[in-house]
């Protein structure tokens, strides 16, 4: 097994290896990397829907979301599926997946099932380099603050998708909530500390209105998209993602008009965040 950075910004590329056939030993190799680089990429992967589920559980719990629609056979295998006729596509923005609950999930486990011929390439952000890279000043400051997360805008009843045509396709409207998180938490693995704010469900801070807070996570979310801290990776049949929700972003391209587009997505279950 081979492991070398995928780009200056984030992310690792693993090669040599089939998750299908993994050894206790390379599966040690595979939590440090994880660990260190916030998202991994595999290419030539033969991942049966069965051999994802047995790779998801050797890392921990599942966690089934409340707004995707799942596979028939396999409940524990969310989908992410644009049809040709649609226009709008899951994950369009950049977000941290989970971040509106009270104990965020740990990662996310994308496989791909059948790829447009082009686009559908997808985003990530390393957001401890973003955190390591800002000033002493404002990294005290930020210590000291906790942020409101929220899903209500997005999967609620009047939230995003709700006026758009993925509205049949998702669930969950009444299921919608907020957490509160600390700005900056340490990962669990590392202690290593972490920005843990998203475009997506980061409405506030604590305490603050959200005029007041806006200029602020304005100014923290452009940090983390405009001074080399993200990456793209190009789908190919056979290839999986597996990124860190608690240290990276993601966004999806939806540049495939007329395509069609599936993945098969295992989020695992993660705990408490802590605060430095």
């Amino acid at each position: 097994m081979n492991i070398s950075q995928y780009s200056k910004g984030c992310g690792a590329l693993v090669e040599g290896v089939q998750l299908a056939n993994l050894s206790d030993a390379e599966l040690g190799d595979l939590r440090r990397a994880f660990a260190d680089h916030g998202v991994l990429f595999f290419r030539n992967q033969s991942l049966s829907p069965d051999d994802h589920l047995t790779f998801a559980h050797r890392w921990g719990e599942i966690v089934i979301n409340k707004f995707f629609t799942h596979t028939q056979e396999y409940p524990g295998i969310a989908e992410v599926r644009k049809e040709k006729d649609q226009e709008t596509n899951i994950g369009g923005g950049w977000h941290t997946d989970h971040s509106y609950d009270q104990k965020p999930a740990l990662g996310s486990i994308l496989v791909a099932r059948e790829l447009p011929k082009t686009g559908g390439d997808t985003h990530f952000a390393n957001l401890q380099k973003a955190y390591e890279s800002l000033s002493d000043g404002l990294k005290k400051t930020l210590e000291t603050l906790r942020a409101v997360h929220s899903n209500v805008h997005v999967y609620g009843e009047d939230g995003y998708y709700q006026s758009t045509d993925l509205a049949s396709q998702l669930g969950g409207v009444d299921d919608v909530g907020e957490a509160i998180h600390p700005v900056v938490i340490q990962h669990p693995d590392t202690g290593r500390k972490i920005l843990y704010v998203n475009p997506g469900f980061t409405l506030c801070f604590q305490g603050w209105t959200p005029e007041e807070s806006r200029p602020l996570l304005n100014y923290l979310f452009a940090h983390v998209l405009t001074n080399g801290f993200t990456c793209r990776f190009n789908w190919e049949p056979g290839s999986v993602a597996f990124w860190d929700n608690r240290s990276t972003w993601h966004s999806a391209e939806n540049d495939y008009p007329g395509q069609f587009r599936l993945m098969h997505r295992i989020t695992l279950a993660g705990g408490a965040l802590q605060g430095v």
